[in-house]
């Protein structure tokens, strides 16, 4: 059994410059993101549930989840998200489940933006919270998404609070946007993960 951290950060935050590192130092990333888009491809049992539950509308002609829409319709009917995350949650938390166990690496890292508030930090035995200050996150993010500054606000919003995940987080790095900064704090929690790993049975 591999020793399993857990990183999380708001959105613009740098997790995935984080990923990155640790996947440099040959560290095995499982995303919940990208976990999140498997689930709900084609033939997947997941996505059949989705368009037995909502109806066909969802799919689009190629027989692939209809992003947009299902978007919208949350966004009209609130309650919506709930029927849809009580369909995608355990599909995903199974999926991450058996590729922590595949791992190989000494220790094994699951990414998730929401890795407490869906409690997948359940599923880890340390945290690690890559922050970020707003304006940061801000700027970072409308960069690199295309989105407006009211359109990342929300997204902000509909997360955890930055206070209360700095309270949870059994690490924190301030990432302010340089590289070379967000690196050298990596570079000793690595080495006491490497530590920590040895002692997992």
């Amino acid at each position: 059994m591999s020793f399993i951290l857990g990183i999380t950060g708001g959105i613009g935050s740098g997790k995935s410059a984080a990923t990155q590192w640790f996947e440099s130092q040959g560290i095995t990333v499982i995303d919940a993101d990208i976990v999140a888009r498997e689930v709900v491809e084609p033939k997947q049992p997941a996505l059949e549930e989705i368009q037995r539950t909502f109806g066909d509308w969802v799919l689009l002609e190629d027989g692939s989840l209809n992003r947009r829409a299902l978007r919208d319709h949350i966004f009209q009917f609130p309650e919506a998200r709930q029927t849809l995350e009580k369909i995608t949650h355990p599909a995903i938390r199974q999926s991450i489940t058996q590729q922590l166990k595949q791992a190989e690496s000494p220790y094994v890292i699951l990414v998730s933006p929401l890795l407490f508030e869906t409690n997948q930090h359940e599923l880890t035995h340390h945290t690690l919270l890559i922050d970020a200050e707003e304006q940061t996150q801000l700027q970072r993010a409308s960069q690199r998404d295309g989105q407006t500054e009211q359109q990342i606000r929300s997204i902000i919003a509909a997360q955890m609070p930055r206070a209360q995940k700095l309270q949870l987080a059994n690490d924190v790095v301030l990432n302010d946007g340089l590289l070379e900064h967000l690196h050298q704090q990596l570079k000793p929690l690595h080495l006491k993960y490497l530590q920590k790993s040895e002692h997992i049975f």
